[in-house]
């Protein structure tokens, strides 16, 4: 992929995630009555975000990464 085209892209998502961003705050100071329906759109980035926090969740409860490393297979 061409660098100029990389750039733009990510310069346009980098621009909608600071909208959501916006977004996020200015219900979560208005007083949105805890649901995030509000600022998503669809359910679909709701299921996303909650999908991502159980993964976050799952890699804080599992062991350190030393103890996985000798479990992991080899691929060479």
């Amino acid at each position: 992929m061409n660098p100029e085209t990389h750039l733009s892209l990510h310069r346009a998502r980098s621009t909608e995630l600071r909208e959501q961003a916006v977004k996020f705050r200015t219900a979560r100071e208005a007083g949105a009555t805890g649901s995030l329906r509000t600022v998503h759109s669809s359910p679909r980035t709701l299921r996303t975000q909650l999908g991502w926090t159980l993964v976050e969740l799952g890699l804080r409860v599992l062991p350190g990464r030393e103890s996985l490393a000798c479990h992991s297979p080899r691929t060479v």
